[in-house]
């Protein structure tokens, strides 16, 4: 897939900051994609994602809202069970919009990811070195490893070209999985960010 480069106008969905909310079952993870008020409130549903576990090949769908009636886009990995697959950002009719994929090798020691869309090329990392080593060591530590503890962890995505910031998500501290989402580069399109910060939690221990 070939995407635009050189200087781009707006993204035709521009959302520049938005809460990512999951809601854990037996068999699926939901993600509900919010939007922000001007005063840091949440606003209206804007998608209803689903991932629906011991798939061979990683997708995830996006909707409308929660009675799933019209997808409204989705992202599909290209290869099956491939902890540095590329994933496929598609609009309701199967158009690209973007892709991303995780530095396997770099993300041994800090996940690190790649971010394409039209006019943006971005590599996002967590924020503290710290707390991405403290993860991996405590889950190599027998029986304490098995213990589910909420680290607090942030990924910042930063233009190659520029060093301009492009997307930020930082989780929360809450019981439940809860991000805040922002898209300071009007160029990123709202679905290509909301799919990015949604695998940032459904992918990230792959």
């Amino acid at each position: 897939m070939t995407l635009p480069t050189g200087p781009q106008p707006p993204a035709p969905m521009v959302v520049p900051a938005f809460f990512v909310k999951q809601r854990i079952t037996v068999m699926v993870n939901r993600y509900e994609v919010i939007g922000m008020n001007p005063d840091g409130s949440e606003g209206p549903l804007l998608a209803f994602a689903e991932q629906k576990r011991m798939k061979l090949r990683e997708e995830v769908v996006f909707y409308a809202d929660a009675s799933k009636n019209r997808a409204v886009f989705s992202f599909k990995a290209r290869q099956r069970l491939d902890v540095a697959a590329q994933h496929d950002v598609f609009d309701e009719y199967g158009t690209p919009l973007g892709y991303f994929r995780k530095q396997f090798g770099a993300s041994l020691l800090r996940s690190t990811w790649d971010l394409s869309a039209p006019g943006i090329e971005a590599v996002g990392r967590e924020r503290r070195q710290s707390i991405a080593i403290l993860r991996r060591v405590w889950d190599l530590i027998p029986y304490v490893g098995d213990v589910w503890v909420p680290f607090v962890f942030h990924f910042d995505f930063v233009d190659t070209a520029t060093g301009a910031t492009v997307l930020v998500s930082e989780r929360q501290k809450a019981v439940r999985d809860r991000y805040t989402v922002t898209v300071p580069d009007p160029r990123l399109d709202f679905r290509v960010a909301a799919s990015m910060a949604v695998a940032l939690d459904a992918l990230q221990s792959r």
